[in-house]
């Protein structure tokens, strides 16, 4: 009676497990056709680079090159100083994320550990400076920076990042008012004063914080493309979006558009890379950040 049993009990058992949630289904098909809309546009991008610019202006357009034009890669250096560029956006770059860091951290670390009068007011005005569009401060900084014979150089690009952003304030503000008071007290036991409490309590323990407002201020250079058209005017200075603007400009009869493809396929290289090496702590920096 028992084997009977069983046996009839095994096909319950197997449907049962067979069974396909159809809300877990159709999101998953969901979720696979949002992922091939969003992958389209760059792997066409990347099917372009590879083309013969007569391939290029093939129509109907191929979805795959009928001949790969590996060339490409190599006549990009040619045509636009492609390493120059690189170089350009790359020290830029990293020295606004440095900046960004240290001036942004310290600030946000005076708001998130200092209780005084006014705190909160100088907080919000801090942030009250994100509703300003850059438009409005564009024409009284070039201004200034005229004045400090600062144009055509990289500081207009670089120093601003050392003065702080309001909104990488916010960030890294709400982040350090969830680390515990006790660090601090006995970091006050072992007299550390708050910069050395800063650098070596609050800084390291922020890494998923820090990784974050990194990657922000990272891309936002890296892609910028107005302030380097306001104060760069020579060639050898420009930055890689300048230099991919020029592509299309009047020089070219028909802008050579898989070059231009080719451009945009090695930009996208360093935030491709950056995103990958710190993912983790940009979705955890996120996260806790807006825990509180």
């Amino acid at each position: 009676m028992s084997i009977v049993r069983t046996a009839n009990h095994r096909p319950a058992a197997s449907a049962h497990r067979r069974r396909i949630d159809p809300v877990k289904a159709a999101s998953f098909i969901t979720l696979l056709i949002t992922t091939f809309l969003m992958l389209l546009p760059l792997f066409f991008m990347v099917s372009t680079s590879l083309k013969s610019k007569k391939e290029m202006l093939k129509f109907p357009p191929t979805f795959l090159p009928e001949s790969w034009a590996w060339s490409n890669y190599r006549d990009i250096f040619d045509t636009l100083q492609f390493g120059t560029l690189y170089k350009n956006s790359l020290i830029i770059a990293v020295l606004t994320v440095i900046g960004t860091l240290i001036s942004s951290g310290l600030v946000a670390y005076g708001f998130a550990r200092f209780r005084g009068r006014g705190n909160q007011f100088l907080f919000v005005l801090v942030l009250s400076t994100m509703m300003l569009p850059y438009p409005a401060i564009m024409i009284p900084q070039f201004v200034l920076f005229s004045h400090m014979n600062w144009i055509d150089t990289f500081l207009p690009l670089i120093v601003p990042a050392f003065f702080g952003s309001a909104y990488n304030i916010f960030l890294l503000r709400q982040f350090f008012t969830t680390l515990p008071e006790e660090l601090f007290d006995a970091g006050r036991i072992d007299g550390c004063g708050e910069l050395r409490m800063w650098w070596t309590i609050a800084l390291p323990l922020s890494a998923p914080a820090l990784a974050t407002v990194a990657i922000f201020a990272f891309i936002y250079s890296w892609n910028d493309l107005l302030t380097p058209v306001l104060y760069l005017s020579s060639s050898e200075k420009f930055t890689l979006p300048v230099g991919m603007a020029s592509l299309t400009s009047s020089r070219f009869r028909i802008p050579p558009w898989h070059l231009l493809m080719v451009a945009s396929v090695l930009a996208m290289l360093p935030i491709v890379t950056l995103f990958a090496l710190a993912q983790k702590q940009f979705v955890e920096g996120i996260v806790l950040t807006g825990i509180k």
